[in-house]
């Protein structure tokens, strides 16, 4: 992971496809500990976490995490969730932060010289390209050492650098010890 100490750096959650990447190697993002991490490389412009809540539930497990990330130095993107039936007349929900992920991106990349992309979606490949023809560095967190991995192949071959999810558990993972009434869990 090769960082330059005066760049701008930017980050950029989908934070479902963190989550899944997470929880397909077997641990839980300490969230605080994230933020300091990337703060240490370079300055940190802005980091932005995109998810989708259920709007119409009395609990939605992800709230307290949304909530805390708020209060603590993370840009909240958010929107509701969709629902329909299928062609089968299964009840399906749909929360996709692809569109406002790509757009807050191209938004920012004048004030960045490193944007952070934590994500395997392989529909990310012409954005990361956009942004490279910008002049600006493109990092992807994501995982090739799950089954199956969560990256895709063009995700990663179009990225500047590719930084592996597990090589990051020791210095972003959540302690295994009694966890901060104050750190949220991480949806199930």
């Amino acid at each position: 992971m090769h960082f330059y100490d005066t760049e701008r750096v930017g980050l950029f959650i989908d934070g479902s496809n963190l989550y899944a990447a997470a929880k397909a190697l077997g641990f839980d993002i300490d969230y605080k500990r994230l933020l300091q991490l990337f703060a240490s490389k370079g300055r940190l412009i802005r980091a932005f976490y995109y998810t989708a809540l259920i709007e119409d539930q009395e609990y939605s497990p992800i709230r307290p995490l949304v909530d805390w990330l708020d209060y603590n130095g993370y840009t909240m993107v958010t929107k509701p969730t969709k629902e329909f039936t299928d062609a089968l007349g299964r009840r399906k929900i749909k929360g996709n932060m692809d569109i406002e992920l790509a757009i807050d991106v191209m938004e920012m990349a004048p004030y960045m010289d490193h944007v952070v992309l934590f994500s395997g979606d392989g529909d990310f490949r012409r954005l990361v390209e956009a942004v490279q023809r910008k002049g600006v560095r493109v990092s992807v967190v994501s995982t090739i050492r799950s089954q199956p991995p969560m990256i895709a192949d063009e995700l990663r071959r179009q990225a500047d650098t590719f930084i592996e999810l597990l090589d990051l558990e020791s210095q972003i993972a959540r302690s295994g010890g009694p966890r901060d009434p104050a750190m949220p869990r991480d949806p199930a």
